[in-house]
């Protein structure tokens, strides 16, 4: 028997209800419930929410009292009236944050947050509780589709700069293992001579899942393949959050931890947008939040099963509104059923960060995955960082596996730039490409707007 889980859901969690008023379960168990309604109910809850939302905002928050849409619109289409409002982007929001407070907001229950800022400086915003509380809720409820729990045995690899300063390790360890029952494998500092350690941990905890950045995971399960070490606990499921999950990645990681792997759409600034469902679907948190697909430039709304650019209106949060919020990811949105039977709309697929996309001279949209296959399908690169400045410039770092041919390397370079004709690319063979101190990888970054 797990004594720290059966504490946690069965003295933790109804002390923090009890005393705090903690909602975490409650909201679960709503949306557990709401999963299985019809589609006309589904909407008509989320269209409800959404009323709520925008009466508030064109009330209380500065940004937009004065956008021009009328109490008497919201009531009669909230839709319709939502797609009034321009999509707003982190720049904007990041320069005008205080115009998105509402003014009647209490200091006391304001919950400060930022999202990771990995390739610029993070964007800073409040949540209350509840808002926190639906977002724990709608991880749970997605983890739950896999016989995982609250208290669930959980090894992270993971890895947070500010959580993991060395003067606070060893709280931060204590209160990991007996609060939330889980370890911590360190994401930024994975290597081989540590792997045997990091794998006999795993062991010896014996968690029921993995959760972590796909880039680390996969990192993880390559390094333990080399290494003849092998995962003996019998896992539900292994977790990959935060970053695109490649097919290649999961076919890896599924084969080293002998497990499914689930996909968690996320953003520190949008809450848990989907989770992956038993049957491989990636069900859309539909009753927290409205998600939408618009085309680059014009906005427009994309057709069925076309990639756009992700718009996030969370539901929950009327103490900071950020409406039609652009995430910064591409997705496709599909409008077939998922066969496991719940109501929950599907993304049918996860493009990656909308600055993985580089532009050509020419004014063509160029997916930076593709530079990821060239390096794959190769042979002779370990490693690549491609980052376009401007249309004009590029840079890109490579890793070249040991013993590689220089022809073959040549072509991998040759192949590159054709993808980018026209663009001056500044290239360096380099020994290593570091993760971020966070243990995120960005293989494509566009540096500048469309």
């Amino acid at each position: 028997m797990d004594v720290v889980k059966f504490m946690i859901e069965h003295a933790l969690y109804p002390a923090m209800e009890k005393r705090r008023g903690n909602k975490v379960r409650a909201y679960t168990d709503e949306l557990l419930k709401t999963q299985y309604l019809g589609f006309e109910e589904m909407d008509a809850l989320r269209n409800s929410k959404l009323k709520a939302l925008l009466l508030h905002a064109v009330k209380h928050v500065p940004a937009y009292m004065e956008i021009g849409i009328t109490q008497d619109e919201i009531e009669e289409d909230p839709i319709k009236a939502l797609e009034k409002i321009p999509p707003l982007t982190k720049k904007t929001f990041r320069e005008n944050s205080d115009m998105y407070l509402s003014d009647d907001a209490k200091k006391e229950t304001l919950i400060a947050n930022k999202s990771g800022g990995s390739t610029s400086e993070p964007v800073k915003f409040f949540m209350d509780r509840k808002t926190v509380e639906y977002y724990e809720a709608a991880r749970w409820r997605g983890l739950s589709w896999f016989g995982i729990t609250n208290g669930s045995r959980c090894a992270m690899i993971w890895g947070n700069p500010i959580e993991l300063e060395l003067s606070k390790q060893r709280r931060y360890r204590l209160k990991e293992k007996w609060l939330k029952n889980r370890i911590i494998i360190p994401a930024y500092a994975l290597d081989t001579p540590k792997i045997g350690e990091y794998v006999r941990k795993i062991n010896s905890f014996t968690p029921e899942y993995i959760y972590g950045y796909s880039s680390a995971l996969y990192a993880f399960s390559e390094l333990v393949e080399k290494s003849g070490f092998k995962i003996a606990a019998k896992l539900k499921a292994v977790v990959s959050t935060a970053e695109m999950l490649h097919d290649y990645q999961r076919e890896k990681i599924e084969q080293i931890f002998a497990c499914p792997v689930v996909n968690e759409y996320g953003a520190r600034d949008g809450g848990i947008i989907a989770m992956q469902c038993e049957n491989g679907s990636m069900h859309v948190s539909y009753e927290n939040m409205i998600i939408e697909t618009v085309r680059p430039g014009t906005f427009e709304h994309t057709d069925n099963g076309e990639s756009g650019i992700v718009l996030i209106t969370d539901l929950n949060n009327f103490v900071m509104p950020r409406i039609r919020y652009m995430v910064g990811d591409r997705a496709s949105l599909s409008e077939k059923p998922c066969t496991c039977g719940r109501s929950l709309p599907v993304i049918s697929s996860i493009d990656g960060r909308e600055d993985d996309v580089f532009l050509t001279k020419d004014g063509k949209l160029i997916h930076g995955h593709i530079f990821n296959h060239i390096a794959r399908d190769s042979g002779v690169i370990a490693k690549i960082q491609m980052i376009q400045e401007d249309v004009d410039h590029a840079e890109l770092k490579y890793v070249r596996i040991e013993g590689a041919d220089d022809g073959a390397v040549y072509k991998f370079l040759s192949d590159i730039r054709a993808v980018l004709p026209g663009c001056e690319i500044t290239i360096h063979e380099v020994p290593d490409i570091p993760s971020s101190p966070s243990g995120k990888f960005r293989y494509a970054i566009r540096k500048f707007p469309l």
